[in-house]
């Protein structure tokens, strides 16, 4: 138990000091307009508070990722606690805020484009296209769980579930972002907050006894810790998904000081969150063995739903389905209101001739219809791909950050590192994972670290080339 409060604490310390950190190195100027009133619309661009920015922020990232993810990444046993620790406050965190702030100071640009200023133009269509199928994935993969399940509990069938899910899907993605996301999605982040302070309290106050951390991997099928839970636990720890999602609330925010409490914020409490997840099932069930037996009878909601009736009784029930239908549906609205945006920003000039409503729904259109699709298929199939490609997406983001750190003569390495490691992890996890080259752990470990080592060849190359590129500048302001 001692280590999982520690873990709380480290998470709320870090927040209060390396955040400022992260901060002091972008550098902020609330003297300078933000985008939701330099190009204010009464669509995307709308200001808002930033503690509603937050919530809707949370929400919009988290959904069920740090709770069906943590209860997965459970599966290691109390190692867990070191990922996420360690993965939020120096890598997702800063991920987050470097998505969400990057955004803001470029008009509220989307995810790709952002790339491709700073990674070049190959690099931001190619990313282009992984975006736009991760969010089509998302928005199926989190969907499928909330129609299969109220086809469970009510006379409903599963086809016609989804039909309710996808036409709310289409009403958040074309209104005004202060009409649904704005007014609706804050209770529904305080919601997610309150059901996972109410297992923690339950959990500590129950008699179960949470592991400390060892070095051990506990996981029942002796899977491998590194690179798997890595891509296993990523909301909670890194998510390149929050990527995609930042400039949503980065196009609502009134000053830069704002973007601290709201993307680094955010992150930090999804981090305690997915701690609480993780902690509940390595603990609940009597250990790994116990979890992955409930696991394989229910699947991540049955887990869901026996922890929280069991700890909370019948507001543990309530709060249960809550959870596993309306978390999810807010996570895949969100996700196909910003393929929209990157739709459309992509296709900018095909989109030029079309004007105010119509324009939105026909950017909504091509990726509704494919993730409708993908919705009717095997759930498990899509979250194997959502995961590497989430990852991939968060390795590119971190680059990206600190490309733009370098060329401003700043602090890179506080991404750059975080970047290099996530590289390691996506590079080794596509050639051993079953749906990537399904090789053997040694030769894509092999593989997988020659290829950071290509990728950390090219950074040191980019450092000389702009320390070398700064003294040819001072140089030429002397001469002159």
């Amino acid at each position: 138990m001692a280590t999982f409060l520690l873990s709380i604490v480290l998470l709320i310390v870090g927040y209060m000091v390396y955040s400022k950190v992260v901060e002091r190195i972008f550098g902020i100027n609330d003297a300078k307009p933000t985008p939701a009133y330099t190009k204010g619309d009464g669509m995307d661009y709308v200001p808002m508070p930033w503690w509603k920015g937050s919530l809707i922020q949370l929400l919009n990232i988290a959904g069920l990722g740090p709770i069906f993810g943590a209860i997965l990444g459970a599966f290691y046993g109390p190692v867990a606690f070191i990922w996420i620790v360690i993965g939020t406050l120096f890598a997702g965190a800063v991920h987050d805020y470097f998505s969400g702030m990057l955004s803001l100071r470029h008009n509220g640009e989307q995810y790709p484009t952002i790339v491709g200023r700073y990674l070049g133009k190959s690099v931001r269509f190619f990313i282009h296209i992984v975006s736009i199928l991760l969010m089509i994935l998302v928005a199926a993969a989190f969907t499928a769980g909330p129609a299969q399940l109220i086809a469970e509990i009510t006379p409903i069938s599963f086809m016609f579930a989804l039909g309710l899910i996808f036409t709310y899907f289409l009403m958040a993605a074309v209104l005004p972002v202060n009409k649904i996301i704005g007014k609706v999605y804050p209770v529904f982040g305080a919601i997610l907050i309150f059901m996972a302070v109410a297992v923690c309290g339950a959990l500590l106050f129950s008699g179960h006894q949470i592991p400390n951390v060892t070095a051990s991997n506990l996981h029942p099928d002796n899977l491998p810790l590194w690179p798997l839970m890595m891509v296993t636990i990523s909301c909670g720890a890194i998510s390149g998904f929050h990527a995609t999602q930042s400039p949503i609330i980065a196009r609502t925010i009134k000053k830069e000081s704002e973007g601290r409490k709201v993307f680094y914020g955010a992150m930090v409490a999804e981090g305690i969150i997915a701690l609480i997840w993780a902690a509940a099932a390595m603990t609940f069930f009597g250990g790994t063995g116990g979890l992955a037996a409930a696991h394989a009878a229910a699947g991540p909601a049955g887990v869901v739903n026996e922890i929280s009736t069991s700890l909370l009784g019948t507001l543990g029930g309530i709060l249960a389905i809550l959870g596993v239908i309306i978390l999810p549906i807010t996570t895949g609205d969100t996700a196909l209101r910003s393929s929209r945006m990157m739709l459309t920003e992509l296709l900018g000039k095909g989109f030029s001739k079309i004007k105010g409503k119509k324009a939105v729904i026909f950017a909504t259109i091509p990726v509704t219809v494919p993730a409708i699709f993908l919705a009717t298929i095997d759930y498990t199939f899509l979250w194997r791909y959502v995961g590497w490609t989430n990852q991939l997406v968060a390795t590119v983001m971190l680059w990206t950050a600190a490309m733009y750190l370098l060329k401003h003569q700043k602090v890179h390495w506080i991404c750059g590192v975080p970047a290099l490691f996530m590289t390691a992890v996506v590079s080794t996890y596509i050639f051993y994972a079953p749906e990537g080259f399904g090789m053997a752990y040694e030769p894509s470990l092999a593989i997988g670290l020659s290829l950071t080592s290509v990728v950390l060849a090219w950074y040191i190359k980019q450092i000389f080339a702009h320390r070398k590129e700064k003294q040819e500048h001072s140089v030429s302001s002397i001469a002159s």
